[in-house]
């Protein structure tokens, strides 16, 4: 079935709202992760660790919107994360903070096996140094966040994986 190209973020509905702010500190939030059975790859759970994974003080409800890189009008075998959010960003979305992730993974329960989810957004620094970002998994039996090691990987724009955003609003911008 072709994709329907996406024009202006306001054109796109929300794909979910979840919340954030609901953990003290991360540690709690891994502990949460941990009590569902979700396991966390290595760098993700690096991420987690790094002082620059914060979480919100506010118990803020979020919408996300998915979007494809087909929809983004990407017609090319593969595009890098760099160039789909750099279109994103144009055409009104903005980045999600690190903590939609693995609070997505608590708060997606009828999450279809075997979909990946790419969350846009800034990539968070392993300790080595790596820019790394977080997707939610589901396997059978098994639920996980996982990383993409670098932003400027190249996905399959005509593939089920999905970015993920806020909308910008004309009076602020989330990044």
């Amino acid at each position: 079935m072709p994709q329907i190209l996406v024009r202006a973020a306001v054109d796109v509905p929300v794909w979910k709202s979840i919340t954030i702010g609901t953990f003290a500190d991360s540690f709690a939030l891994r502990n949460a992760l941990d009590a569902v059975g979700c396991s966390i790859g290595d760098s993700a759970g690096e991420i987690l660790a790094r002082p620059a994974f914060t979480l919100s003080a506010t118990k803020t409800n979020v919408k996300l919107f998915a979007v494809s890189g087909a929809e983004l009008d990407f017609q090319t075998d593969t595009a890098s994360l760099v160039d789909i959010y750099a279109r994103a960003n144009q055409l009104g979305f903005g980045l999600a903070a690190a903590e939609v992730a693995p609070q997505l993974r608590l708060q997606y329960f009828d999450q279809p096996i075997g979909e990946f989810l790419i969350i846009g957004m800034e990539p968070i620094k392993t300790w080595k140094g790596e820019p790394v970002l977080m997707k939610p998994h589901l396997r059978p039996q098994h639920s996980s966040i996982i990383d993409i090691p670098r932003p400027n990987t190249r996905i399959l724009p005509l593939d089920a994986m999905s970015q993920m955003g806020h909308k910008r609003t004309n009076t602020a911008r989330r990044y």
